[in-house]
């Protein structure tokens, strides 16, 4: 759940204030797909991203997908498999400019399998309503010698 804002320290001005409570709108929105993804929850997962054929997908080692269609229909066939992913969230910065915004984060991966890291970019756009993601892209990193 995301705690309501504090009000502006007399020093803060109202627009950083307000910027900040942006940033946290669309942090929670970065969670609630991370969220989904743990979980499984093609539900949930439905309910964080946008459905049109504007958005797109890249997993670790995939094409891009393009169109919630097909992005859709990844988290099905990723969702249908029988291993459990935990994601421990790290360097997680968000950027707001008007209705769009991206969340850059590394998505350090625990499972059943070998564990790593990937390096996400998540993007949201808002209208008339809540933060909905529009592209997600995740990329191995390379581990460290």
């Amino acid at each position: 759940m995301v705690a309501a804002a504090a009000p502006a320290a007399p020093s803060e001005s109202p627009l950083r204030s307000a910027s900040m409570a942006t940033d946290d709108e669309v942090l929670a929105a970065n969670h609630r797909f991370y969220e989904a993804f743990e979980a499984g929850d093609l539900d949930a997962m439905s309910d964080v991203w946008a459905h049109d054929d504007t958005v797109l997908c890249t997993h670790p080692g995939w094409s891009t997908l393009h169109g919630w269609a097909a992005v859709s229909a990844s988290w099905f066939t990723l969702f249908h498999n029988d291993q459990t992913l935990q994601f421990i969230v790290t360097n997680e910065r968000a950027r707001v400019n008007g209705d769009v915004a991206w969340v850059t984060c590394d998505e350090n991966i625990l499972g059943d399998g070998p564990g790593g890291t990937a390096a996400a970019l998540n993007l949201f756009t808002r209208s008339n309503g809540p933060w909905r993601m529009v592209a997600h892209h995740a990329s191995p990193v390379a581990p460290r010698l």
